[in-house]
This record gives C-alpha cells, sequence and structure tokens, in this order.
C-alpha cells in the first residue's frame, strides 16, 4: 500500500490567470518537469497552440472557481507554496521544496490574492527585480524543484 505523506507529489496553477497562452506554456513545462497534476483558480483553461503536448488531457486538471474552494480539496497532506514577490518570501535559491506540494501562482500583473498569500505554508522568491511571465516563473520553480536539494 502508498503511504500518501512518503510518496512525493506537486502539482501547479495559477489563481485568475491573464492569458491562456500563458497557461499553455505553463501546462507544456508542467508535463516535461513531472508535475502530477495542472489546476487554475478562477479563469479557465482554454485550450492553446502553445500547449503542443496537450498537457490538459495527458495529465489531471482541476478548475476551481474560488480560492476557498481550491484550499478545501487541497489532497491530504499538500503544502501551499505560493510564488509572490514580496518581502516575507524565501529565496528559491535556498528553499527546500516540500515532499507533497501544490505550487500556487498569481496573474502577471495582480499577483496571488491576499487570501492566497495568508493561506500559502511558504511564499518563495527569486532574484529578479521585476515580475517575470507567470510561465516562466512556474517553469523556474519546477526546475528547482528537480535539483539535488533536501525536502522539507
Amino acid at each position: 500500500m502508498n503511504d500518501n505523506f512518503v510518496n512525493e507529489f506537486f502539482g501547479i496553477g495559477i489563481q485568475n490567470g491573464k492569458t491562456p497562452e500563458n497557461l499553455g506554456v505553463l501546462w507544456r513545462s508542467a508535463q516535461n518537469m513531472g508535475a502530477s497534476f495542472i489546476f487554475t483558480i478562477g479563469n479557465r483553461y482554454a485550450k492553446q497552440a502553445c500547449d503542443t503536448h496537450n498537457a490538459v488531457k495527458s495529465m489531471p486538471y482541476f478548475h476551481y472557481d474560488t480560492f476557498d474552494d481550491f484550499h478545501k480539496n487541497l489532497p491530504k497532506g499538500a503544502r501551499i507554496v505560493g510564488v509572490e514577490l514580496t518581502n516575507d518570501a524565501q529565496s528559491l535559491e535556498t528553499f527546500s521544496h516540500p515532499r507533497r506540494c501544490v505550487y500556487l501562482l498569481g496573474a502577471e500583473d495582480h499577483g496571488l490574492s491576499k487570501q492566497a498569500i495568508e493561506a500559502s505554508h511558504f511564499l518563495v522568491k527569486f532574484k529578479s527585480k521585476l515580475s517575470l511571465n507567470v510561465s516562466v516563473a512556474g517553469t523556474i520553480v519546477m526546475y528547482d524543484r528537480g535539483l539535488s536539494k533536501p525536502r522539507s
């Protein structure tokens, strides 16, 4: 029997994504980087030409209308890792990724909601003076997870 508290998994998603193209690129990266599932909060995914692997049909995709809906349906034992350029966020370069987590990104123009920031178990950022494209930011986080670093 598999013990969910031992096995590793991660999902990645966007809260109120601004453009469907960003979702398509993020989903393609998520499939390549080993994500277990993908999700949206608020705005839904629409098929994009940039999702050339059709990741949304190749791996579990979840949609939540509200942050509360997302929060109450987190996988058991999963931690929320918010990706946000704030003073309180930890440096991604030294961050120990949880074994079981969901990475939550916000729209490029508004970032994560205050509710999402407050509910996040961890906030991470990387060395960048300005915000990055959300799909690029998500790909960097997933790449960092794949590096040989200790898990929390």
